[in-house]
């Protein structure tokens, strides 16, 4: 924007220097010109008094004297064919001079201005004086350069200015965009400063009341979340005292497990519903291939009862990713959790980990019937959309998970015709 704005500025200068300045110069030709004629007519005026008084010798000698002094050459055509002064031609203009009518005509060199007179023995005298192209641009040039420098200088300070009038649009245009990425990182202290022109300032007004508006409903959704742990704790206590009380004792140990495990989604979900409110900050990230592994075990138990083939293909790790382990663990879980809700007992299905052009991807398939008609407009990707039943979270969760890490979710068909999810996880930096 403040380049445009130099740029336009030194275009409209520019065209208005030069409206100016063109007829400016034209002007001072024109004047120059009519000066320099205007000389010479002076000069050969002087001498009308003495060619109609004085004799020939006189003549002639005042003629030489006028050539010395001054500034063109002066030629004085007599009646009877003599020429004295400087050499010149009798032309057609100097026989229509000859007549009584004096003028002034443009020759090669320049100008020549014609005056006649009459001579002492009664007849019509021309007195020629001659203005080279020297004389006619005497001092333009110079008036010429002294204008072109008034131009640029006039051009420089019209381009200055304008720079500084942009830079006081452009540097409050530019806290406004600072501060709205501040906001996005989840920095809700930012705020923009209100003393910018008027409408900069009613701009950083409305972004300061939507971030004190957004830290209002960040501060109401933690407290819902806050009380939705109070409520879960209750029923989780109660199942935990049940599990406790079974007879079996293996069936007691496992059940409590499940709700320890519960319990502790339930406060990682609370921790970060309140990091919300916080700026974020780069995650310290975690090896792919060791998550995964855990996670493949864990629903390997639960493919085993359903007798589904479970193929897994893990490179040699580390392989890092830019996310936490939990994050990556419930994208994990989202993944399987889908093949299991909506395939039948007995399908199978693929995990796949690899290092694939600066991304770590996870490759799950399964043997299913696949997406259908919905893949091709990306539906399953989007929150609460889903052709099967359920919330349509899952993916959802796979979808924010790789954003978070800088890859990408893509959903295709398998190899065996079932849904394939590629899911493509940035690396940390350094």
């Amino acid at each position: 924007m403040r380049r445009r704005i130099a740029v336009l500025v030194a275009a409209t200068t520019t065209l208005v220097l030069v409206a100016f300045l063109i007829p400016l110069a034209v002007l001072v030709r024109t004047v120059a010109f009519d000066r320099a004629v205007n000389t010479a007519t002076t000069e050969a005026q002087a001498l009308t008094s003495v060619v109609g008084t004085v004799d020939r010798s006189t003549l002639e000698l005042s003629v030489q004297r006028a050539n010395a002094q001054g500034r063109f050459p002066l030629t004085v055509f007599l009646r009877d064919g003599t020429v004295l002064g400087a050499e010149a031609e009798r032309t057609p203009a100097v026989r229509l001079a000859a007549r009584g009518r004096s003028l002034t005509v443009d020759t090669d060199s320049g100008v020549a201005v014609l005056v006649s007179v009459g001579d002492s023995s009664g007849g019509q005298a021309v007195i020629r004086s001659e203005v080279g192209e020297r004389e006619l641009m005497r001092g333009v040039h110079r008036a010429w350069l002294l204008l072109a420098g008034l131009g640029v200088v006039l051009l420089g300070l019209s381009v200055l200015v304008a720079d500084r009038l942009a830079r006081s649009l452009v540097r409050p245009t530019r806290e406004l965009s600072e501060v709205s990425h501040r906001l996005a990182n989840g920095e809700l202290d930012a705020r923009a400063r209100v003393d910018s022109p008027r409408e900069m300032r009613d701009v950083a007004t409305a972004l300061n009341h939507l971030a004190g508006r957004i830290r209002e409903l960040l501060a109401a959704e933690r407290e819902y979340v806050a009380d939705l742990s109070h409520r879960l704790r209750t029923p989780l206590m109660s199942l935990r005292l049940d599990a406790e009380a079974l007879r079996d004792r293996q069936e007691s140990e496992r059940i409590t497990e499940h709700v320890d495990t519960l319990h502790r989604e339930v406060t990682r979900i609370i921790e970060q519903a309140g990091r919300r409110s916080s700026a974020r900050s780069a995650p310290s990230g975690c090896d792919a291939v060791a998550v995964v592994s855990e996670r493949v075990e864990f629903w390997s138990v639960l493919a085993e009862d359903t007798e589904r083939e479970m193929r897994v293909d893990l490179a040699p790790g580390p392989l890092r990713v830019a996310l936490e382990a939990s994050e990556l663990s419930d994208c994990v879980d989202a993944l399987l959790g889908n093949v299991f809700a909506h395939t039948e007992d007995g399908v199978g299905f693929d995990v796949r980990l690899f290092a694939h052009e600066g991304f770590v991807r996870l490759v799950v398939s399964d043997d299913g019937a696949g997406f259908g008609e919905s893949v091709a407009s990306g539906e399953p990707l989007s929150r609460g959309a889903s052709g099967s039943g359920s919330t349509g979270i899952g993916l959802d969760i796979v979808r924010r998970a790789a954003d978070e890490s800088g890859g990408s979710v893509t959903l295709g068909t398998g190899e065996r015709g079932g849904a394939r999810v590629t899911v493509d996880f940035g690396v940390p930096e350094g």
